[in-house]
């Protein structure tokens, strides 16, 4: 690839297509399914493209389909996934003593979603040694639990296994052993999984970013960078708004019988996994139409930039809020937390926006012609593959192939990102030949 003439961002789209590939293939090898045959080719692509895009979208069940070698296989694709092949790469380079060059380093900084180039080798161990720290806790606390319930080996691989998945955001589970399709169904009255789960989420999902500006700057927040107090407050609203929301609406529906605590801990649960987890306590189908409203907003809105979230990112809908209340209170500026903002973010927030939400549009009328099902089952799956989340209404197992190669690919541009995909498209950027006149448009 270095030899290759292609931009950073095509490199790192070439890369996932590539890692998504090799582990289609392997997946379709005997060895990696429970009953030793053959895997169709297009399940498993769609299944490495789940895992590599951190998604969770499956058309068979981890457990029951896959053997131990798959499952490992996945999980390792998800990790890579998560983190990013560049972070792995860097390891591997800082394991052999390899002298990283500025090519490199600017492919890290591209894959990183950062803007500072120096030291960000530093940034790239931070990241590598808070993911195995979050993720060795997750585990350890998830064993405690499942080591009674499924023995010594099988509970730490379980713990290892839900651990990575929830702090990369994949939503893939091997609790098929109580049911297919199951998820976290059989843990909703269990605190300790639900509280960690939902902690791991958070943390891989807030960015690493926002982890290097805690890291420093500790418990001091008025010393946090705009951007890190932009994603913290908007997170904090979107998973405890929509949580009262859908605890309020589900109390004739899936939460009925429900105690109020096991009631609200399944409520704040969907709406933490709904931002681009994809793990459920609850039947997700069985939710009511205004709480499937609520988790597609929270699908498309996703997680945070630099993180192992998808979706258009908390920064990008806070931005767009933000800059709708100062044109309604007339402001001439923009800003937040005393911080004025760029001159061109708003146009970046704004094309993320509207190119995701015409993406969506446009794979909803190809599906609805497709398939069957619902505009409403449409809309979810695509909002939830292309957010990179993983949530279903169960309609992913009975997609034809045409979908299930749509499916992916929306998977796969929510990844890399489609701000990215379309600015990998274009070779060159393409400047006006002359400066032209202003003039006046109506709006509104």
């Amino acid at each position: 690839m270095r030899r290759l003439p292609l931009t950073y961002i095509q490199m790192i789209a070439l890369g996932f297509f590539l890692i998504i590939i090799t582990g289609g293939l392997i997946l379709s090898l005997p060895v990696s399914s429970r009953d030793g045959s053959f895997t169709p080719i297009v399940d498993s692509i769609f299944t490495a493209s789940s895992a590599t895009c951190v998604t969770g979208l499956v058309v068979y069940d981890t457990y029951t389909h896959w053997s131990l070698f798959g499952q490992i296989v996945i999980i390792t694709l998800i990790q890579i996934g998560g983190l990013g092949f560049m972070s792995l790469a860097t390891l591997f380079s800082m394991m052999l003593h390899r002298k990283i060059g500025l090519r490199e380093r600017e492919l890290m900084k591209e894959a990183a979603n950062t803007t500072q180039l120096g030291g960000i080798v530093r940034f790239t161990k931070h990241i590598l040694v808070g993911t195995f720290i979050f993720e060795g806790i997750g585990a350890f606390l998830l064993s405690l639990r499942f080591i009674p319930k499924m023995g010594l080996v099988r509970g730490i691989y379980n713990g290892v296994f839900h651990s990575v998945s929830a702090f990369c955001n994949a939503g893939f589970d091997i609790m098929g052993k109580y049911g297919k399709f199951t998820s976290l169904t059989t843990f909703h009255e269990d605190y300790l999984v639900n509280i960690v789960i939902m902690s791991l989420i958070v943390i891989g999902g807030i960015g690493f970013y926002v982890w290097d500006d805690i890291r420093e700057n500790k418990l001091r927040v008025k010393s946090y960078h705009l951007h890190t107090k932009i994603v913290l407050t908007t997170t904090a609203c979107l998973i405890v708004i929509p949580a009262i929301a859908i605890f309020f609406i589900e109390q004739n529906g899936v939460l009925k019988g429900m105690s109020t605590p096991i009631g609200l801990l399944a409520s704040f649960f969907q709406s933490v996994t709904a931002r681009t987890a994809g793990f459920n306590t609850v039947d997700t189908g069985a939710l009511k139409s205004p709480s499937l409203l609520i988790v597609m907003a929270l699908m498309f809105i996703g997680g945070s930039p630099g993180s192992t979230a998808g979706g258009i990112k908390t920064s990008t809908f806070a931005v767009i809020v933000i800059s709708m209340v100062a044109v309604i209170k007339n402001r001439s500026t923009t800003f937040a937390f005393r911080r004025r903002f760029e001159d061109d973010v708003l146009k970046r927030a704004c094309s993320v926006f509207f190119i995701y939400l015409g993406v969506a549009f446009v794979s909803a009328v190809a599906m609805g012609i497709a398939q069957g099902f619902t505009m409403e089952q449409i809309f979810f799956e695509i909002f939830s593959a292309i957010g990179t989340v993983g949530l279903t209404t169960g309609i992913t197992p009975h997609l034809c192939t045409f979908s299930r190669i749509l499916i992916a690919c929306l998977m796969y541009f929510g990844r890399v990102g489609i701000l990215s995909m379309a600015a990998a498209l274009v070779k060159t950027p393409e400047y006006p030949p002359v400066l032209y006149p202003t003039d006046k448009i109506l709006i509104g």
